[in-house]
């Protein structure tokens, strides 16, 4: 048997309550949403995984976006562009990214709407920067060799195979010639 009674009867555990749920999930969230931007889905996923009751995590939910803390348009804005920018993703993955994120498809085609209205890069120049980039680190490779995985990148990257196969053939054409045209020797 323990020295101990179980709850105390005095000092200050013994006159703490439990901590009130609305108020741990409400810093779970805040802590969340400080260490890095998300949806009102992606949220309540990650407050169900801590164990937080899911009428609790609603209200918290609610009162976020009451407040201005959570906003799927603008997260899902934010996500476009970021992604757009550092990986170069096609329309067609973006809608992905965003579906994962438990964006509805309202928000996404607005996000989306926002993009093509904004972009100072087109598809194709975004597509052959990356396709150019790459084919950096292929040069000793077989063009044919070079087109399959320069073609098979872009369609991960959500570019239409068509559009991925005519962009790299002419991108591989360039460098050909410009290959051609230059007197040093090439290994």
């Amino acid at each position: 048997m323990s020295r101990f009674a179980e709850p105390p009867t005095t000092g200050a555990a013994a006159h703490d309550d439990e901590p009130d749920a609305y108020e741990v999930a409400r810093t779970i969230a805040l802590r969340l949403l400080e260490a890095a931007p998300r949806s009102r889905h992606q949220l309540g996923e990650r407050l169900a995984r801590r164990g937080v009751a899911p009428e609790v995590a609603e209200r918290v939910l609610d009162r976020f976006v009451e407040v201005g803390l959570l906003d799927d348009a603008a997260y899902a804005g934010m996500l476009v562009r970021s992604r757009r920018a550092s990986r170069g993703l096609a329309p067609r993955a973006l809608a992905l990214e965003l579906r994962r994120a438990g964006i509805d498809e309202e928000t996404a085609a607005a996000a989306l709407a926002d993009l093509e209205v904004e972009q100072d890069e087109s598809d194709e120049e975004i597509a052959t920067r990356l396709v150019r980039r790459r084919l950096r680190s292929m040069r000793g490779l077989e063009d044919d060799v070079a087109l399959r995985r320069l073609v098979g990148m872009l369609a991960r990257k959500g570019y239409p195979p068509a559009f991925a196969a005519r962009l790299v053939r002419e991108v591989l054409r360039e460098e050909r010639d410009v290959r051609d045209d230059d007197p040093t020797p090439h290994p």
